[in-house]
């Protein structure tokens, strides 16, 4: 089931054709579509080597191997051989097609579509830029393999074997692709519920990432082995002699022990603040069995005999989690020890272990019928690359809870989730316009955090709720996207509707006469007023044009001059006719700068309003006169730097004052990773006058090593 540690240490060390060959033909038949594939790649690939020298076949022979220990597809394990083939050789997809067949040339197609990451495009492990390739990398698989699952189950596999074989790089090679391991390919195995290919990419990008945590857990691990064992073996023992002595027969139930895996345990260790001893679940036994009942009858006996840890038991065998993992866990005491144990069936362990694969390998009926609703109901293949990572962070590395509507549906939920995720989990339409809620019976505000086991009822209005202040609270990418889809909506209202009354305002002349005008000239570009001053002018000059052509507006013409000057006032910037004499915030809303704003004009002074305030709204809704509004951008330039510090106390302080002195305002400030005595790092954001990189690194250079700087706002720079 999957490959254990011995068979991936196997594939590990298999350097010839010739032994990877005949490893592929222990896992599957050796059929003749099988055998014309590997000598096709053969072909194809015969000139070509790894960075470690050997013959580049053997990639794709070892690949189809581990393709083909987790399913029993044919299709699949010649797609692995080809995988490379379209891609790096002159040969088409039509040619897969007419030699290997239509589901062999889907798979190469999807396959080649999620464009391999070369090596020199991998941003460095010291930028951001690494989250924005791994979301496009990430973004490229997901699109390729909406058709068929199957395209990212093998792309896991080939994933595999580059980091068994990660050895060959160089070291910056080895961490951008372990980095890019970590935060896209391990999340997906997890989202497809194939566990074993999950915990060996972590662990194997772990040993690359965080080498010194790695051997501070490898250490404790061996330095304790006997006695851990001992325990695990004594406790197993007494969990089988329960089991008898209740009426259990040996093909009944089958017990396993295990110590977690090494970047789970660092996991743990991170999110609760605690050393490698404080991990309570550190030891762990599973028990397999034949049915349900009996997982329910195993956990009766265990929680009678041992002492449990109630807020540690999870029933996801009632209620499964989206990739169909099921599984009792619960923890109890037993001589002074802490252990993790898990109750799950035969069939449950297949599904546990190889998630979607186990379809192909113990089931029947075709290929292409698995529908991930995950996958299948993406909320962000439109957003931007940088809103796209930060939506799929929690829909795939958190924690999940299971929280139910009053009629007992399950809903599974990131950790962290609000009420306002799970009204839009259950329906768009529900989350949109969710207006109140009782959470377990019980009045509640929509942002409250939902915990696991939670019941929630959502009462809804009858219009659409827009609620742009509340987007950064919601946690899942549903939520998210449809929040920022009704506030898009309706600001765009809010400028269609303003563009009338600042036309009109300069005009001198009623919004009816300027509606008219706009609906008459089919002009569907009035948002755009509002927010370009040159769309803004343009406009004014083509009304002026039209209206000239007749007769009777020549006279109104003559009298009025409608040149639209800029006036600055407080840090805005305003476009108008009349004479202002202030600027004033009403009491009802306080934008900040930077903040979407629109101006109404009363006598001289000039009322600033959120776009979304509802006072404002009704202004608009009233008619009163407009004016065009803006932030006046300052000629600031921003600047992120990463700098190594001296190795001595206060030396932070000496930098940050030699940078107050270069006139430089600090925006953010973060530390990296400190010694006993000295912080070694720091990341710095700013904001400069000087908009020549090049001289401000020489000024910063003086003080400190620059180990990365760039300017923010240019991306040529």
């Amino acid at each position: 089931m999957g490959l254990s540690q011995i068979e991936i240490e196997k594939v590990k060390h298999i350097h010839d054709i010739d032994a990877a060959s005949a490893y592929l033909f222990s896992h599957m038949a050796s059929s003749q579509a099988l055998k014309d594939a590997l000598e096709y790649s053969s072909q194809a690939h015969i000139s070509q080597t790894r960075k470690s020298g050997e013959p580049y076949i053997i990639h794709p022979i070892l690949v189809a191997s581990i393709v083909a220990s987790i399913t029993n597809d044919e299709s699949m394990a010649i797609a692995a051989l080809l995988h490379d083939v379209v891609e790096d050789t002159d040969i088409s997809i039509q040619e897969i097609d007419k030699l290997f067949g239509g589901d062999v040339a889907h798979l190469v197609e999807g396959l080649t579509k999620i464009d391999t990451i070369r090596d020199s495009e991998l941003a460095a492990s010291t930028s951001n830029e690494k989250l924005i390739v791994s979301a496009l990398s990430f973004r490229k698989m997901l699109l390729a393999s909406i058709k068929d699952v199957r395209v990212l189950v093998v792309k896991l596999c080939d994933r595999l074997h580059n980091m068994l074989t990660l050895d060959a790089l160089p070291e910056h090679k080895q961490l951008r692709i372990a980095e890019e391991t970590l935060v896209v390919y391990a999340p997906i195995a997890h989202r497809l519920g194939i566990s074993f290919l999950k915990n060996i990419l972590e662990d194997l990008s772990f040993s690359y990432l965080f080498k010194e945590e790695k051997h501070h857990i490898d250490n404790y691990l061996d330095t304790n082995y006997h006695a851990m064992e001992m325990k695990l073996n004594e406790f197993r023992e007494s969990i089988s002699k329960l089991l008898h002595k209740n009426g259990f027969c040996d093909d009944d139930f089958e017990v396993i022990s295990r110590v977690k895996h090494r970047y789970s345990i660092y996991l743990k260790m991170q999110r609760k603040g605690v050393s490698i001893d404080e991990v309570l679940d550190l030891l762990a036994i599973r028990v397999l069995t034949t049915d349900a009942v009996r997982c329910y009858n195993i956990l009766g006996l265990i929680h009678l005999h041992f002492q449990p840890l109630s807020s540690r038991f999870k029933d996801y065998i009632a209620v499964a989690k989206d990739n169909g993992y099921q599984t009792i866990h619960t923890t109890v005491f037993y001589n002074t020890a802490i252990f993790e144990v898990q109750i799950r069936t035969y069939d449950m362990h297949k599904t546990a272990e190889l998630g979607v694969a186990a379809h192909w390998k113990y089931k029947s009926g075709g290929n292409n019928d698995i529908k991930l609703d995950w996958l299948h109901n993406l909320q962000y293949q439109n957003e931007s690359v940088e809103d796209f990572y930060t939506l799929i962070k929690n829909d795939l590395y958190s924690e999940d809870i299971s929280v139910f509507s009053p009629q007992g549906d399950a809903f599974t939920l990131p950790r962290g989730a609000v009420v306002l995720d799970f009204a839009y989990a259950v329906h768009s339409e529900v989350g949109n316009k969710a207006e109140s809620c009782l959470l377990n019976k019980t009045k509640a505000p929509l942002l409250s955090e939902l915990n696991n086991g939670d019941i929630v009822k959502i009462n809804t209005a009858d219009e659409i709720l827009t609620r742009c202040s509340w987007i950064d609270a919601v946690k899942t990418s549903k939520a998210t996207s449809n929040m920022r889809l009704n506030c898009s909506a309706k600001i765009r209202e809010i400028n269609a509707k303003s563009s009338v009354l600042i036309v009109s305002t300069v005009m001198g002349l009623k919004p009816s006469r300027i509606e008219e005008w706009f609906d008459a000239n089919d002009y569907d570009g009035r948002s755009n007023i509002p927010c370009d001053i040159e769309h803004f002018r343009n406009v004014i000059g083509k009304y002026i044009a039209d209206i000239s052509k007749n007769n009777r507006f020549r006279g109104f013409l003559s009298r009025h001059k409608f040149k639209v000057k800029s006036k600055l006032i407080s840090g805005l910037e305003i476009f108008t006719r009349r004479n202002i004499s202030d600027v004033v915030f009403d009491y009802c809303c306080h934008p900040k700068s930077g903040d979407e704003i629109m101006a109404f004009v009363e006598k001289s002074k000039v009322h600033v309003h959120h776009k979304m305030c509802g006072h404002g709204y009704k202004n608009i809704q009233a008619q009163m006169p407009m004016v065009f509004i803006r932030w006046k951008k300052e000629d600031k330039y921003k600047y992120n730097l990463i700098a190594s510090l001296h190795n001595e106390k206060g030396a932070l302080a000496v930098f940050l004052t030699y940078l107050v002195k270069l006139n430089l305002d600090i925006i953010s400030i973060e530390l990296g990773k400190d010694s006993a005595d000295y912080v070694k790092y720091c990341e710095l954001s700013f904001e400069a006058d000087e908009a020549d990189i090049n001289i401000l690194r020489k000024k910063i250079s003086e003080k400190i090593k620059v180990i990365h700087f760039i300017r923010t706002d240019d991306a040529y720079r």
